[in-house]
């Protein structure tokens, strides 16, 4: 599995003046499986922002001394990145931070933007100048330039959702107030919460706010807007709807095959439990005579247990992924292969078995390949390989790095074809039809749908016609002679 995690976002408001960067640092931890390139911390006190942002995992950037220097404040908000446009260098790092005549705002985004390229070119030309590559900076431009025309900054941030396109699930601080949003397609996860002490929290998963001791209340609604401020008697909360059903419910399907932690709940929807319907659908689409069921750690393992429950044969734990390798570790020599150093087989579990090998997806084939290879070098009599998602067939606009269908072996062989290079005795997908079984369809009126773009080309926006990852590197005068 080749695919990157998601960029996360966490935000608090505290009822008193406390350690809430500490908090941050907690839910960014739990959010980390989420971005692994760089990650940071915005600290409101008294209406100052205090920041630290740098490349690198949570704990890396925020070594004892680190988050140390945070000062204790009544907001805060954080963000893990993984970075699926803009270059991977620590001015990307968010949370973005604005200083204005109209006042501070410090923004964290997950998400792509679908007309990000056209936005850009537009404030280009009007004057804007650009600091990051990332879509996070267009969005801080559009809300920043509707503030001026407006009074408050939630006013400016539902002015902004008019022009903005695309995927975007938002957490931004004013001076005083904490604000979220989520696309009207809900793309992206977001929810809120709150902790015993009455102090509010937004995040990307439900898993970071019980992180922080915090209790789920219910995910934001798509097109939905929160704004969170302390009055005398607590912390006063007011909802905007203003794009809420505008548009249909798209929740990004792959944050149930791969995104998310298993023990996150989106839409309602445990993610765990997904991933074994999914499972439990492969096994009666492509069923095999086997001894064993294995899992891909971490995300094909759910997917594994799934599919030993409906077909009956024995669940097993035959790879087991070294826990301790992070962003630092540095690739070996090309004689050596990354798979063995992340991932390893218990022989004495596979010796002489007809294994299932479940993962979450194949991408380039490269991965899948190996993973083979080293099960039948550890003694596995048969491979036979099922993909707890269809094959990739297109590029993703809204935060999933598949950006090129040239590398997608989907595309250039058939299913028989796929297995045969991989290695494998036999290979099966769930089919693109089926995916409503994660969405356990049992709940119709709950959830309306689900964004499958990357598997059939139905695309819920616009396209954009410059795909490129750097596209934001590029001069304007080089954007106009192509």
């Amino acid at each position: 599995m080749s695919i990157h995690e998601e960029c996360g976002v966490f935000g608090m408001i505290s009822n008193n003046t406390t350690d809430v960067g500490q908090m941050i640092y907690y839910g960014l931890y739990a959010l980390q499986h989420r971005g692994q390139e760089g990650c940071g911390i915005v600290v409101n006190h008294d209406g100052l922002f205090s920041s630290h942002k740098d490349l690198g995992l949570v704990s890396e950037v925020f070594g004892k001394e680190n988050l140390a220097k945070l000062p204790q404040g009544e907001m805060a908000v954080g963000h893990v990145r993984y970075g699926t446009t803009g270059a991977n260098n620590r001015s990307n790092c968010q949370p973005i931070e604005v200083n204005h005549q109209k006042g501070r705002m410090a923004l964290a985004h997950n998400g792509n933007l679908s007309n990000a390229a056209k936005l850009r070119d537009e404030l280009e030309l009007s004057g804007a100048i650009f600091h990051t590559t990332s879509d996070t900076e267009t969005i801080a431009y559009i809300i920043t330039k509707e503030r001026i025309k407006c009074g408050s900054i939630e006013d400016a941030l539902t002015n902004a959702m008019d022009i903005l396109q695309g995927a975007y699930s938002l957490v931004l601080m004013s001076p005083q107030k904490l604000i979220c949003a989520r696309d009207p397609h809900g793309f992206r996860p977001l929810c809120f919460g709150k902790t015993k002490d009455g102090s509010f929290v937004v995040a990307s998963e439900s898993c970071a706010i019980h992180a922080v001791g915090g209790e789920v209340i219910r995910d934001v609604e798509p097109g939905e807007i929160l704004v969170f401020s302390r009055q005398e008697n607590g912390i006063k909360m007011q909802s905007i709807q203003r794009h809420c059903y505008k548009e249909e419910r798209k929740i990004c399907i792959f944050e149930y095959i791969y995104f998310a932690r298993p023990d996150s709940v989106i839409d309602g929807i445990s993610v765990h439990s997904a991933r074994v319907s999914a499972g439990r659908e492969l096994a009666k689409e492509h069923p095999v005579d086997a001894d064993m069921v294995i899992g891909v750690p971490d995300s094909g393992l759910d997917a594994a247990i799934g599919y030993s429950l409906e077909s009956r044969i024995p669940y097993g734990i035959g790879l087991i992924k070294n826990k301790y390798i992070g962003r630092t570790f540095i690739a070996p020599d090309h004689r050596l292969d990354q798979v063995r150093i992340k991932l390893s087989a218990i022989e004495d579990v596979v010796r002489d078995k007809r294994i299932v090998l479940i993962d979450d997806s194949i991408v380039r084939g490269t991965t899948s390949g190996r993973l083979v290879k080293l099960l039948r070098e550890a003694g596995a009599k048969e491979i036979h390989m099922r993909i707890s998602a269809p094959p990739f067939l297109h590029p993703c606009y809204y935060g999933t790095d598949i950006d090129s269908e040239e590398h997608l072996i989907a595309n250039k062989h058939t299913v028989s074809e796929i297995a045969e290079l991989i290695g494998a005795d036999s290979l099966g997908y769930l089919p693109v039809e089926k995916l409503g079984c994660l969405m356990q369809e049992r709940y119709p009126d709950y959830f309306s749908g689900y964004c499958s773009a990357c598997f059939d080309g139905k695309y819920p926006t616009e396209i954009p016609t410059d795909t490129r990852k750097d596209r934001f590197e590029m001069p304007l005068s080089q954007k106009e002679k192509k």
